[in-house]
């Protein structure tokens, strides 16, 4: 009788395990195919017991308490942001797009330094292709641009989900700025001091390498209209240093002999595209600019401030004073 009782104790967890097992699949792997796309907004702070509780309500997952079993075989690292989800998706995709690669792209990155981030992340075939769309869809930014994307790309974090090919992380790139440019009045009418809106792109990229920080960009911004209403060469230590391939650093009387389109110390006005990923406070500089008579600016202290000038000898004097703080 003992041997009875003990078999059907057996049978029955044995039988409460398998149906918990078949009712967790279920859940993992749910039937009927995936359904629309939705979107589910991981805010700073979030535990996985909430993101798994606002997938349920979009209808990604249908068991928060499963998909909470699930984490324990291994949780992704899970950044904020909004991350887009098809409803009925199996636990596997679910973490697959919450813990897919990030890429930051922060404004003064070029689009070759942007590739080499992609071809970190996602390998050397994924970043060829990425190059090679990259010049392919240049003809679809409202900004006409010369067959480069470079400057019209937005700043900020992109995932690339294993559904997320090189086509489609640049167009998200591009809506990215499209939007970002909208937010500031930007379009691609848009004019100042006789410059078109690619041009002052082009000149918010020069701004954003010259006035690095904030503080110092609008009256860079000047600078240049300055420079360009005056005509002559703009001069810019940064587009030789482009021209280059180089991403900071002293620009030596050598360099500044470079023969090409991109150095503003031989060919007048601004460069062919523009050079970096721009920030909204660099088009902002450029589309209301300070009034002002500078021509000059020069980095004075190790904070990284800029003094402007009107005059040549002022400028050389600030050169003292930034030599005097050690900066040169």
């Amino acid at each position: 009788m003992r041997r009875k009782t003990l078999g059907w104790i057996l049978g029955g967890v044995v039988g409460v395990v398998l149906v918990a097992l078949v009712w967790f699949l279920l859940q993992a792997y749910p039937l009927g195919g995936e359904g629309r796309l939705v979107r589910v907004t991981v805010h700073p702070g979030d535990s996985l017991s909430a993101i798994a509780g606002e997938l349920h309500h979009a209808g990604v997952i249908a068991s928060p308490f499963a998909f909470r079993l699930d984490l324990l075989l291994g949780a992704p690292t899970v950044y904020p942001g909004t991350y887009q989800f098809h409803q009925r998706s199996s636990f596997a995709v679910v973490k697959g797009v919450l813990g897919a690669p990030v890429i930051t792209i922060t404004p003064g990155l070029t689009l070759h330094e942007v590739a080499l981030q992609v071809a970190s992340r996602e390998g050397a075939t994924y970043a060829d292709h990425f190059v090679a769309d990259a010049t392919a869809l240049a003809a679809t930014s409202p900004f006409h641009p010369s067959g480069s994307l470079e400057g019209l790309i937005g700043a900020g974090q992109y995932r690339i989900t294993p559904q997320l090919g090189p086509r489609q992380l640049l167009a998200e790139m591009i809506a990215a700025f499209n939007a970002q440019a909208a937010a500031l009045g930007l379009d691609s009418s848009t004019t100042r001091a006789g410059l078109d809106a690619y041009q002052l792109i082009t000149a918010a990229s020069i701004v954003d390498k010259e006035g690095y920080y904030p503080r110092n960009m609008p009256k860079v911004a000047r600078v240049i209209f300055n420079r360009l209403a005056r005509g002559g060469p703009l001069q810019m230590d940064a587009t030789v240093l482009y021209a280059l391939g180089m991403d900071g650093g002293t620009v030596t009387h050598a360099m500044l002999k470079t023969k090409s389109p991109y150095n503003t110390y031989l060919v007048n006005g601004l460069t062919p595209t523009p050079i970096c990923t721009v920030s909204s406070d660099a088009l902002r500089a450029v589309l209301d600019p300070p009034p002002g008579p500078w021509l000059y600016f020069t980095v004075v202290n190790r904070s990284g401030t800029e003094a402007f000038a009107t005059t040549f000898a002022q400028q050389l004097a600030n050169e003292r004073i930034a030599a005097a703080n050690g900066v040169r």
